[in-house]
């Protein structure tokens, strides 16, 4: 699971939670990560859903969240990339020790464009926040509904599969993943929520998550940190999410 974003957030996040344990002598236990829900029942999306899609990536880009939308003191972090202007980082150097087991449970959180190809247009943004708290967004736009229907179920026949799993970090460290539902209200024209608590070290991150579908865009919002985001603050943000995609520009 190497991406930008909340995965790779976590990862750095999580040798320096560990190195903060260790210093203090804390146990390192983080935020509710003890017994999980079961995922909830698969969620069907209309293959018929209302909605033009977004022509390219500029305009799914603007109707992403930006940093007015999110709770006080987030912040932008650039896109190494695009923003930046550096080469794209390269997932087979010798020095990354990074794996994953099963292997297909290293696509769970990766943006959904990654998880079903195809959309004309894809977008991703990304925030930190206080506390080592972020929250991550990414958008794919398919040509129609039926598409979209057809990424919003790759992405929930994949967690079925991930419940548990686990792997190493770039630097070989051993972490172990657990997925479970969680309740949030319906959103968009088809939604479904769940949780993954990530642990290394003795020291665990929880990433809520909501994926929905909106017209033929599908989106993914994730909110991490060592404790959940409070649930009204998440459903508040899933809101303003959909709102935002519902105009897709026509052409």
């Amino acid at each position: 699971m190497m991406r930008r974003g909340p995965v790779a957030a976590s990862y750095s996040l999580l040798a320096v939670l560990a190195l903060s344990a260790c210093s203090s002598n804390a146990s390192g236990d983080a935020g509710d990560t003890g017994s999980l829900e079961p995922l909830g029942p698969v969620v069907t999306a209309a293959p018929d859903a209302a909605g033009t899609p977004f022509a390219d990536r500029a305009a799914l880009k603007a109707a992403l969240l930006d940093v007015g939308d999110l709770p006080v003191g987030f912040t932008p972090v650039p896109d190494p990339e695009e923003d930046l202007g550096l080469p794209p980082a390269s997932e087979s150097a010798d020095s990354d020790k990074s794996s994953t087991d099963p292997a297909d449970c290293a696509a769970v959180l990766s943006p959904v464009a990654d998880q079903r190809p195809g959309a004309p247009a894809s977008a991703s943004g990304w925030f930190t926040g206080p506390g080592f708290a972020t929250i991550d967004q990414d958008a794919a736009s398919y040509a129609t509904g039926a598409d979209a229907a057809q990424a919003f179920a790759a992405v929930q026949g994949r967690l079925a599969g991930c419940t548990q799993y686990s792997g190493t970090d770039a630097d070989g460290v051993q972490v172990q993943y657990r997925v479970g539902g969680r309740e949030q209200q319906p959103a968009g024209d088809a939604s479904t929520a769940f949780r993954l608590v990530t642990t290394s070290e003795g020291v665990s991150l929880v990433s809520d998550v909501v994926v929905v579908v909106v017209g033929s865009t599908v989106t993914q919002l994730v909110a991490t940190g060592q404790d959940p985001i409070d649930a009204g603050v998440f459903g508040d943000l899933t809101s303003t999410a959909v709102a935002k995609l519902a105009p897709a520009p026509a052409g």
